[in-house]
């Protein structure tokens, strides 16, 4: 027997029960697709105020921001979960995200996209499109149709 430590499995975050093993190992669609997938599974939960930010002529450490209000505390938790399961599904990964636990703004970095998911009063107070008000918007309805990722299936045991 080799002194070797056996791998064990992850343990399952209570944020996070999709168990998915066979993800991409890279991500197949560009930087403005992955924020129009984005924008477009935030409409689906019910995000309200959707806006995508073409930001990358002014920030070297993003090319898009998506900026979506949830009504409280807890859409915009169901907001971040369903954007990070989904995401997850088809191969993009995100850091640790910021701000979960208070559901006031909740950021999610994708490298060149990072999400913004904030409660109106937050969103109102940190006026991130006024910081960016000289960079292009994507209209959401003038971007192709992309098959959005569905949520693995959830296994309870029973």
């Amino acid at each position: 027997m080799s002194g070797a430590i056996p791998r064990l499995a992850a343990p399952r975050s209570p944020i996070d029960p999709v168990h998915a093993p066979n993800l991409p190992e890279t991500p197949i669609i560009d930087a403005k697709q992955l924020a129009v997938v984005a924008a477009r599974i935030a409409d689906e939960k019910k995000g309200e105020e959707i806006q995508v930010i073409e930001v990358g002529d002014q920030l070297k450490v993003a090319d898009y921001f998506v900026i979506v209000s949830g009504t409280s505390r807890a859409h915009v938790r169901a907001l971040y979960n369903d954007l990070h399961v989904r995401l997850k599904a088809a191969g993009h990964q995100h850091p640790r995200p910021e701000g979960v636990e208070l559901g006031w703004w909740v950021v999610l970095d994708y490298g060149d996209v990072v999400v913004h998911i904030l409660q109106p009063e937050a969103r109102e107070y940190y006026d991130i499109e006024r910081l960016y008000s000289d960079c292009p918007r994507v209209e959401l309805a003038d971007e192709p149709a992309i098959e959005l990722p569905e949520a693995p299936a959830v296994h309870r045991g029973g």
